[in-house]
């Protein structure tokens, strides 16, 4: 039987998603918090598949994965089962049985992404590993509309090569950004980006190239130019992983796929309506 997850878990703790050779993946401890569940050695070991393949330091509060089981138990003993097994740093909020034409990572039309930045003359300890942060003079030093204004011509479909790492293995640069945010609350700014897939380091390097703007480094219609180029070398480096969320995955309503609990995260709720 094929069986979805909704996963939250602090990406500090791990190496990233995908499975390596140290075993300090998120997909290294999830699988080996399903075997150790399964408790049963004749069964096929789970491999697991995953609706965004997360980068170290990078944080998930609505991931959701698929795998494929002989074992049949209700949805509440695989929640319980499985979180007994993992760190704490990890934590299954949801289990359900999905039909087998359930894809996690090729039936997902929709991603979200949130970036936490915080801004000023002082680091914030408290939120280490939870947020990035730019050090500035003054809070007043980042100009905010002025990359609202720049991000404007992301949204749509477009060849994002500029914005594309070097490792990236998408067959093609070409994605569409339904929605793009900044969002200013105090010393925060929030970068929250939709559309209907990512390429590898894309939120980060959008994310460092909006703030060469706001830092009135480069003029609004730079990022434009930087945009038609294709070109990786005029970007931005690749902004730290550490504010990096992924919010919620969308997929079609027939397969009832839950919300992520958003409470659980330093996240403001009022940043993030409610799907349809």
């Amino acid at each position: 039987m094929l069986i979805a997850l909704g996963l939250q878990y602090d990406g500090a703790a791990f190496s990233g998603w995908q499975t390596q050779s140290n075993g300090q993946t998120v997909q290294d401890h999830l699988e080996g918090a399903l075997y150790q569940f399964m408790g049963d050695p004749t069964l096929a070991p789970v491999k697991t598949i995953t609706a965004g393949r997360t980068d170290a330091g990078v944080h998930a509060l609505g991931q959701v994965v698929h795998f494929d089981t002989e074992l049949v138990r209700p949805d509440s003993a695989w929640l319980k089962g499985v979180n007994a097994f993992l760190p704490d740093s990890m934590v299954v909020q949801w289990v359900k049985p999905v039909s087998s034409d359930f894809d996690a990572r090729y039936l997902a039309f929709e991603r979200t992404y949130c970036y936490a930045l915080y801004v000023g003359p002082q680091a914030a300890p408290l939120v280490r590993g939870k947020a990035g942060y730019l050090k500035v003079p003054t809070q007043t030093s980042l100009d905010v509309p002025a990359m609202q204004e720049a991000a404007q011509c992301l949204i749509g479909e477009h060849d994002f090569s500029s914005f594309r790492s070097s490792e990236c293995q998408s067959k093609s640069p070409v994605k569409t950004l339904y929605e793009v945010k900044i969002l200013e609350r105090g010393p925060w700014v929030y970068f929250i980006f939709r559309g209907n897939a990512f390429l590898h380091h894309m939120v980060r390097n959008l994310v460092g190239s909006l703030l060469v703007v706001g830092l009135k480094k480069e003029p609004v219609t730079w990022l434009n130019q930087v945009l038609a180029a294709k070109n990786r070398q005029l970007a931005a480096p690749t902004f730290m992983p550490d504010g990096l969320y992924l919010v919620r995955v969308g997929y079609p309503e027939h397969f009832d796929i839950p919300e992520p609990n958003l409470s659980s995260s330093l996240l403001p709720l009022e940043l993030f309506e409610k799907r349809p």
